[in-house]
């Protein structure tokens, strides 16, 4: 059995502990500060209460930081606090500059993880991702924790900051794809052509951003993107909504100007064009 200390209980870290717990491990938390529903999830999850931090990372040879991203250096410090001497996974949702900062602090006394987990809450027919990047060392010692859960381990390449990495790659389609559909139904909504618009997009490609061999097409088509979405812009305007992110699509389709029609372009090329400065 492996004693895991968990910071914090929120959805996701309950949901994590509810997986560690139905494995044969012991999971602690820490009560003191916490809200009443945390408690609640807490001990639905089936972990167990420890009196301070301090009881919880002695006992601990894992320490899972779950938490609010903007709380991740925070929990970490105050793990660092402790000397804690086992391995410390942090797994929110952070950007590799932040990862590696954490990691410097809770070095030399600990082995650091930087992790990334992709998909809902584990559990019932749920399943989620947990990668994991650092020492081998490490990711050998959290992985059997989860063995035969529905939180399945994945070791990614690279150092620590790589699993962040691949999060703010992955979230930064995710998150601004569903902020764009927000926007695009509202303009359709405005104009009359909600249903339309519904059931165009029921029958396009909806994979996009699982085949990169497609964006060379994208970038060889730019040029012709451009006025398009400086259009968009002024249609969003002219209806109330907000133009930035057709007015940013823009800004980066410019940095594809010199793959006019070029669609044999190699995917590496076409993704470095996106990395230049330009003038």
């Amino acid at each position: 059995m492996t004693t895991v200390t968990l910071l914090h209980p929120g959805a996701m870290g309950a949901a994590v502990a509810a997986q560690t717990v139905a494995a044969g491990h012991e999971v602690l938390w820490v009560p003191e500060g916490r809200s009443d529903a945390t408690r609640r999830r807490a001990e639905d999850a089936g972990a167990t209460a420890c009196d301070s931090l301090d009881e919880a990372l002695a006992r601990s040879e894992i320490v899972l930081s779950i938490c609010p991203p903007q709380a991740a250096e925070d929990v970490a410090a105050t793990v660092a606090a402790h000397a804690f001497a086992g391995v410390y996974v942090d797994a929110n949702a952070i950007n590799p500059q932040r990862m590696q900062c954490i990691a410097e602090e809770i070095r030399p006394g600990a082995m650091v993880l930087d992790g990334a987990i992709f998909g809902p809450p584990p559990g019932g027919q749920r399943a989620a991702r947990l990668y994991l990047a650092g020492e081998a060392q490490a990711v050998d010692t959290v992985e059997p924790v989860f063995k035969d859960t529905a939180l399945h381990i994945r070791r990614a390449r690279g150092s620590v900051g790589s699993a962040s990495a691949l999060k703010m790659a992955f979230a930064s389609y995710q998150k601004a794809a569903r902020t764009l559909a927000g926007v695009a139904h509202a303009l359709a909504d405005a104009h009359g052509v909600g249903d339309e618009l519904t059931a165009e997009a029921q029958v396009m490609a909806a994979n996009i951003l699982s085949d990169p061999g497609y964006l060379p097409s994208v970038a060889a088509r730019a040029w012709r993107w451009v006025p398009e979405m400086e259009d968009i812009a002024e249609t969003l305007r002219a209806a109330g909504l907000p133009a930035d992110m057709a007015e940013a699509a823009v800004a980066v389709m410019s940095r594809w100007e010199g793959d006019k029609d070029q669609y044999n372009l190699k995917l590496a090329d076409v993704l470095a064009h996106l990395q230049s400065r330009g003038d």
